[in-house]
């Protein structure tokens, strides 16, 4: 098991402490913690889960056990931002029981990947309605329902 990252079709941004990767075959956002970010940037499709674990330690300092690393490995396959389809056999760890099993304090290495779908642009335009009817022959509109008392279309 030696998973890759994708590096296709993604627009990243690295800042202190997390990984902002924009998919631009889905138009979805991703946020990657520290420990994500590192994972991710870690599956080069030679380095096993093992490896993936004694990189994580040698950056962040303290032993990183293999299950934080499978959670981020699936976390990241979930969202579509490994090269292949990941594959585990046995039960994948859960927050709850790694926090259970590394304790409380070194909760702070646990993988997260948030995310979320970024508005198309259109979206972000607006027309003004003339007279309420106006909605209804203005293609640009969003909404070709009404308008608001502003004069805006809304949906």
């Amino acid at each position: 098991m030696r998973p890759k990252a994708r590096s296709t079709e993604l627009v990243v941004h690295d800042m202190s402490g997390e990984t902002l990767v924009y998919d631009l075959k889905t138009s979805k956002a991703h946020c990657l913690n520290e420990t994500s970010a590192l994972v991710w940037n870690s599956c080069n499709g030679s380095r096993s889960i093992g490896d993936i674990a004694l990189v994580l330690e040698s950056k962040l300092g303290p032993p990183v056990d293999e299950d934080i690393v499978l959670l981020a490995v699936k976390q990241l396959g979930d969202k579509d931002l490994l090269a292949s389809r990941f594959e585990y056999d046995l039960p994948m760890p859960s927050r709850r029981a790694l926090i259970r099993k590394i304790g409380l304090a070194s909760a702070v290495v646990i993988p997260v990947v948030a995310s979320m779908v970024a508005p198309l642009a259109v979206m972000a335009s607006s027309c003004v309605c003339v007279n309420p009817g106006s909605c209804l022959s203005q293609t640009s509109c969003p909404s070709q329902v009404n308008c608001n008392g502003s004069h805006i279309c809304s949906p």
